[in-house]
């Protein structure tokens, strides 16, 4: 079953593109050529960028390679100044297109007026947007929203990256978003109020956003949207002080050495490869080191004042905010800024001239002016059917690109900014060396560019094959018509390689195939990611390609038209349903990306009728249509068929230490053969697979109920809750019992409208192999054989796999220390529909779909062999690629330390999973699933009644000695609620080194100790609660009531860790300038007594001893010197009850909440841990968090701590400094650098 979180995923209509190794997770997007509809999207992140100088006494120069033009133009007026004095022409502003696109006011105006390109009928514009431009050209986005009420954000996109960037200032787009805001001080007047500020750079824009309430915190109740546009507002008139400026130089430093993992430096591979013919190969955010160091006040503030002027930025606002006020607002923060005045305070000379030549390419020639203002200043070689016309041709006959300055040449007429290389396509001193403009001709007129990246601390051999499109504006029924087309065959696709392509266990691990339209990049991309075993590389691109071939040769089968259609509508259906439910976040965050690649932006209920009235009429033919384009570029590479015009590229990634056998290493001519070969395997069309409407049927369930009738009794609880009614249903939540012993919690949250989520839990994990003397790892490896499994009594993995597919459910199963773990995200309405309109006949819910399968997998679950083999390998490859980490390496070693070489807290080695048997998975995970010993909890959109009858139905007749023949003794004897502890720290601690090696130089470093776990156990068995008494005899009657809340501990280290975080940033980072970041975190176990912290540093080899000791300087101080203040008690209160207020209204969370209630293995969660949060939260003290501290072992002879370094490899030579990209830097196709 059990890779339906990935299948249902790609039907739920989100999937991701090669991923950024940014620090968050990178926006997942749709299956469309269009934005993600209205999905769950984490906020874009980006690291701060690095800034160039010239080493010598003179500055480098782009006039010595390039001829460019000097600008001139008319003076103007300087707007906002109280004089008349008159400043010459911004020397890099040019008419441009506006970045609204369809929401500029006079093209939306034409297109609500029913006019579009096409003739087709427009789509409709969401009726609530408004947009506008000030008189200084500055534009601006309104949406208003009420999820979460009394909240907004606001973001402020500066249409400059790291692509604009001239070749002196490589980097100095993200330093400067670093400077700019970090440096606000109006930024900071936002501290407290309970507001959220960061900002990022990618290839094609910066973006500083604040999130805040719409009225201040207190008794002034001001409102927040002028305080927060005040400080967007500064970052356009940025000070760019030295001190600033050399404190954001070093956290850019440190970032560079944090980001430098090996994911990272494929990322910049594949990059640079798929974009060598454009300025994306040399222009990554993270920039040039060698520059970096040097850049002065001048540097940073030309680059400033050049690109951050009104007619190069847009703003958003999305939020609970009155339409009139916002747009006052705005006119009153920006409307002074003006282009003339930031031109006049560029002092660089050369660079602003070079700057000018760079404006006048700009919109000379680049997709940046032909499409979007959005996108980088770039060209693209676009692997397109023939007879499509180039879009920069295009653009160029209808006048967007502007072209006036003409001169003759021998051959003819050509434009002057052909003389610019703006592609960067000629040699420059600050170039890697390599080449990527290697091709190879397959056959004739069929064209590749092959790539081969190896590197000793790569595991795995990773294939990535792309095409180049131009991105369709989707705008008019005709072009969603196609987009929904494309997007039912890329799910029909992505299902086929990961259900069907696993049934004979093929030689990949992961493999996916899709097309992204990237703004960031400047066009769709097509692609095909996949990685595999390194002996068994051609078979897995041989079966990858012949996939493709398959879809697109043959097109889908009815039963997957039917299947992925449904799909689509139930997904906008709901959508729809959630209406003004969706976040503020998961709006922008679909308004950006529509904007950017000129997308109508509609509203959740319009998409939905949309959806209903283009899918009723779609036919195969159009689908199969759309299935033959988008696979056109691998199909035309067979022999005999229709080529496409343009290049396809492919990258390989794979060890080093492959090429230990000459015969065996990989090539450009080996990896072309492989996919000439791969093309020209004779495919044949799939058949469709008979899906079942029910996994459970009425007569099983009818014997099921009169064989063991279910009944309900009483929750019980232990942290002093009264036992709940067994017959009444109870708020927040209803908690209970089966009569088979199965605890249940309920609660409703429409927050995530039509959407579910359940979680079981079976107290164990690895802790359990330990307790019950089962073979170590077996829980662990036996819990993703279940995930890799799913086939139920007679039915087969496969149909198993459609069905949740069919019902959109996605399911994920884990062993960790303590428990087994199996999550479901469902919708809560009817799905598996067939049919639309007066014809749509009904499946079942979403919610039942998921009752039929948790009871599937604990009366009828199948174990195969080829499920198991599939999780051995993957916790074989995890193992392995632990070791070519340099912090998964250094943070084994540390655990290894501080667990005593307790297997539980270690990952499972080799030998360990290849010693684990199918038997020996089986017993050790069926052993966990018997009713008495679990727990369900689930929330979701939905009336609890009927989950309650459903619940009662399907797993109320579960036996209640179900898996009973499993049971194992206890060979520790102690009784079942006493869930065991961590080892005792052993004392004093030590200091532990590790060096991996690594061509590039990097460090990290750790500080750890003893801590409680999450509800304030310590190993030895007493709690935080205890011992603050005891350290405080003479408390008030007050305080010890407090500290006797069964939350006390669980809230305060909750403060604790937010405070200690924010101590670490001001003093390692902000003070000192060791770091780009450190990070404190607690284990945090639930049913184990103890744990511990962990403090994460990144630094320089050269700095990471400083780092660690001002890591041990600050958790010292806070423990002494430098104790908790009042100040930091209450940013921290706002924080943790800010995020508690976001986080309620995810079903994911109320599961996560209610899942322990009713266990006896942790005593001190219950009701009260819900409803007593704030209060407990708003009731601390700064003496209950410094007393809470002290049951921390932060004292020196308490400490471990860790270094880790890399080391050059033998016989590696490191090429100078100057030419070296440092680190290389990649950034992921989904993601920026966070600031």
């Amino acid at each position: 079953m059990m890779r339906l979180q990935l299948t249902a995923a790609v039907v739920a209509l989100t999937a991701t593109g090669l991923h950024g190794f940014s620090f968050v997770p990178s926006r997942s997007a749709s299956l469309v050529s269009t934005p993600p509809p209205w999905g769950k999207q984490p906020r874009p992140q980006t690291r701060p960028s690095l800034v160039m100088k010239e080493e010598g006494g003179s500055k480098f120069s782009l006039a010595n390679l390039f001829s460019s033009d000097e600008g001139s133009g008319k003076a103007a007026n300087l707007r906002g100044s109280s004089n008349s004095a008159v400043l010459e022409p911004h020397p890099s502003k040019r008419e441009h297109i506006n970045p609204l696109n369809a929401l500029y006011p006079p093209t939306r105006e034409r297109m609500e007026g029913g006019s579009t390109d096409s003739g087709s009928p427009p789509l409709p514009f969401h009726p609530a947007v408004k947009s506008g431009v000030l008189s200084n050209g500055l534009s601006y986005v309104f949406l208003p929203n009420r999820s979460p009420p009394g909240r907004f954000e606001a973001h402020l996109q500066v249409f400059s990256g790291s692509s604009d960037e001239l070749e002196p200032q490589q980097g100095i787009a993200h330093l400067t978003e670093h400077v700019a805001y970090m440096g606000s001080r109006k930024r900071e007047r936002l501290f407290g109020t309970g507001s959220q500020t960061n900002a990022y750079t990618d290839f094609h824009h910066t973006v500083f956003y604040a999130a805040c309430p719409t009225l201040a915190p207190g008794r002034s109740g001001a409102p927040m949207l002028p305080m927060a546009l005040d400080a967007l507002c500064d970052v356009m008139e940025a000070r760019c002080d030295p001190s600033r400026i050399e404190k954001e130089r070093q956290a850019v430093l440190s970032e560079m050495t944090m980001v430098n993992t090996i994911e990272y430096r494929v990322e910049c591979q594949i990059l640079s490869t798929l974009h060598r013919e454009n300025r994306l190969a040399k222009r990554f955010p993270i920039g040039k080191e060698v520059l970096i160091r040097n850049w002065n006040q001048d540097d940073v503030k030309t680059w400033h004042r050049t690109h951050y002027r009104p007619d190069n930025v847009l703003l958003y606002v999305v939020g609970d905010l009155d339409p009139e006020f916002v747009e006052k607002t705005i006119e009153e923060k920006f409307g002074h800024l003006t282009a003339e005045r930031q031109g006049s305070q560029i002092k660089l000379v050369e660079l602003k001239e070079e700057a000018s030549a760079l404006a006048d390419a700009v919109v000379g020639g680049t997709m940046k002016q032909a499409q979007s203002w959005h996108y980088p200043p770039v060209r693209h070689d676009f692997c397109v059917g023939e007879g499509v016309k180039d879009i920069l041709d295009a653009a160029g006959d209808s006048g967007k690109l502007i072209r006036k300055d003409i001169k003759a040449d021998g051959d003819g007429e050509i434009s002057v900014y052909d003389d610019y290389d703006i592609h960067l396509q000629q040699p420059y001193s600050m170039d890697d060396k390599v080449d990527f403009l290697k091709s190879a001709e397959l056959s004739p007129g069929k064209v590749l560019r092959p790539h081969i990246f190896k590197h000793e601390l790569l595991q795995n051999f990773s294939f990535h094959l792309f095409a180049k499109r131009p991105v369709e504006p989707i705008v008019d029924m005709e072009s969603f018509r196609r987009s929904l087309a494309r997007r039912v065959c890329l799910a029909a696709l992505q299902i086929r390689l990961n259900v069907g392509g696993r049934s004979d266990d093929p030689a990949f691990t992961f493999v996916e195939f899709n097309q992204l339209d990237s703004a960031r990049e400047g066009c769709a991309v097509c692609s095909l990611d996949m990685t595999a075993e390194p002996n068994r590389w051609e078979e897995a691109v041989t079966k990858s390609i012949s996939e493709i071939r398959k879809l697109g040769l043959h097109g889908v089968t009815p039963g997957e038209m039917e299947r992925y259609a449904s799909a689509l509508l139930t997904d906008a259906e709901q959508l729809a349903a959630q209406g003004d439910t969706i976040s503020h976040g998961d709006q922008l965050a679909y308004l950006m990306e529509t904007v950017a690649n000129g997308h109508t932006f509609m509203s959740p209920e319009q998409s939905y009728a949309v959806t209903e009235a283009a899918l009723a009429s779609l036919t195969l033919e159009e689908v199969n249509d759309a299935a033959a384009e988008l696979c056109a570029h691998i199909t035309g590479l067979a022999e005999g068929e229709p080529t496409c015009e343009g290049v396809v590229v492919a990258v390989a990634c794979t060890p080093k230490s492959a090429d230990s056998d000459p015969d065996a290493a990989l090539d450009d001519d080996k990896l072309c053969k492989a996919i000439r070969e791969a093309c020209q395997v004779k495919v044949e069309p799939v058949e469709d697979v008979v899906v079942p409407h029910t996994l459970v049927t009425e007569d099983v369930l009818e014997k099921a109920a009169e064989d063991h009738p279910p009944q309900w009794e009483p929750g019980h609880f232990s942290d002093g809750t009264p036992d709940t009614p067994a017959d009444r249903i109870t708020r927040p939540f209803t908690l209970r019992r089966l009569g088979n012993g199965i605890r249940v919690g309920i609660a409703q949250n429409a927050a995530e409208s039509q959407r579910g989520h359940l979680r079981l839990v079976a107290p164990g994990g690895r802790n359990a192999e330990k307790r019950y003397g089962f073979k170590p790892g077996s829980l662990a490896v036996g819990a993703r054989a279940m995930q890799e499994g799913g086939s139920f009594g007679d039915l087969s993995r496969e149909q198993v796999e459609l069905f949740a597919v069919d019902h959109l459910i996605m399911v994920e199963i884990n062993c960790n220390e303590e428990a087994l773990t199996m999550d479901f995200v469902f919708p809560t309405t009817n799905v598996g529909n067939t049919g639309y309109g007066d014809s749509k006949q009904l499946g079942v819910t979403g919610t039942e779909a998921v009752m039929q399968i948790v009871r599937e997998i604990l009366v009828e679950f199948n174990w195969e062999e080829d499920a198991l083999g599939r999780s051995k390998q993957s916790y074989r490859t995890a193992h392995e690629s632990l070791g070519k980490s340099l912090e998964g390496k250094s943070t084994e070693m540390i655990m290894d330390a501080v667990a005593g070489s307790d297997a539980r807290f270690l990952s499972i080695d080799v030998d360990t999973v290849n010693a684990v048997t199918l038997e020996d998975a089986k017993n050790a995970v069926m052993s966990q699933l018997m009713p008495s010993d679990i727990e369900i909890s689930v929330s979701g959109d939905f009336v609890v009644n009927d989950v309650l009858e459903m619940m009662l139905k399907y797993l109320g007749t579960v036996p209640a000695d179900a898996n009973s023949e499993y049971k194992v003794e206890d060979e520790t004897g102690a009784p079942a609620e006493d869930f065991g502890g961590v080892p005792a720290l052993r004392l004093p601690g030590k200091h532990l080194d590790l060096e991996l090696e690594d061509s590039d130089p990097r460090a990290v470093a750790y500080v750890a100790g003893a801590a409680p776990n999450g509800w304030g156990f310590l190993a030895d068995g007493s709690t935080v609660a205890q011992r603050v008494s005891e350290a405080d005899p003479r408390a008030s009657d007050y305080d010890k009531q407090r500290r006797a809340h069964p939350l006390f501990a669980n809230a305060a280290l909750s403060l604790v860790s937010e405070i200690a975080n924010r101590r670490l940033f001001s003093t390692v980072r902000e003070r000192k300038q060791l770091t780009y970041d450190a990070n404190f975190s607690l284990t945090g176990f639930e049913r184990l007594k103890g744990g511990w912290f962990l403090v994460t540093v990144t630094a320089s080899k050269e700095k990471a001893q400083a780092a660690l000791e001002a890591c041990k300087e600050t958790l010292e101080a806070l423990r002494t010197s430098n104790p908790i203040s009042p100040d930091n008690l209450e940013s921290a209160k706002r924080v943790v009850l800010n995020r508690h207020e976001g986080e309620l209204r995810t079903s994911q969370y109320w599961a996560t909440m209610m899942s322990g209630m009713q266990e006896e293995s942790v005593p001190l969660k219950g009701p009260l841990s819900v409803t007593d949060f704030h209060a407990v939260i708003e009731g601390m003290t700064t003496k209950d968090l410094q007393l809470t501290l002290d049951c921390m072992g932060l004292k020196e002879k308490e400490l471990y701590t860790a270094i880790g370094k890399t080391v050059k490899p033998e016989g590696v030579v490191i090429e100078d400094e100057i030419v070296r990209a440092s680190p290389m830097a990649g950034m992921g196709r989904g993601g920026a650098l966070t600031g």
